[in-house]
């Protein structure tokens, strides 16, 4: 297994899971959300997430143009942003894969393919 963990995070998912006013500008709120992970990818989240990870947002809808960073790749869903981050699960068979959603359906599907799943709130920190 490769050593580098990947955390693939939802971002529609997340980033709308705090009524914190992100539907007056989704792309702004993309951009925050992308910003908040820059960190994890050289610290990680200890325990579960041991430094350094990979780190990966899949964006969709309004915010598909949400440029990546150095330290947060940023893939743009071409339909469905679930899709996507069941691909991204599924190509990486021989890492260990964290996704961060609290969509059911989402996590039921990439638990099949051997993620681990998180909520929006381990991802803050609560």
């Amino acid at each position: 297994m490769d050593e580098l963990p990947l955390l693939i995070v939802d971002a529609a998912n997340v980033v709308g899971s705090r009524p914190d006013g992100w539907w007056r500008d989704r792309p702004a709120a993309t951009a925050r959300l992308r910003d908040a992970l820059t960190p994890l990818a050289e610290r990680g989240r200890p325990p579960e997430l041991p430094p350094p990870a990979e780190v990966v947002l899949v964006v969709e809808g309004a915010a598909r143009d949400v440029p990546g960073v150095p330290q947060v790749r940023v893939v743009a869903a071409d339909r469905s942003g679930d899709d996507t981050v069941v691909a991204l699960v599924g190509a990486a068979p021989q890492r260990r894969r964290l996704v961060v959603t609290a969509d059911r359906g989402l996590r039921e599907r990439v638990r099949a393919l051997g993620a681990e799943v998180y909520g929006p709130r381990w991802l803050r920190g609560e």
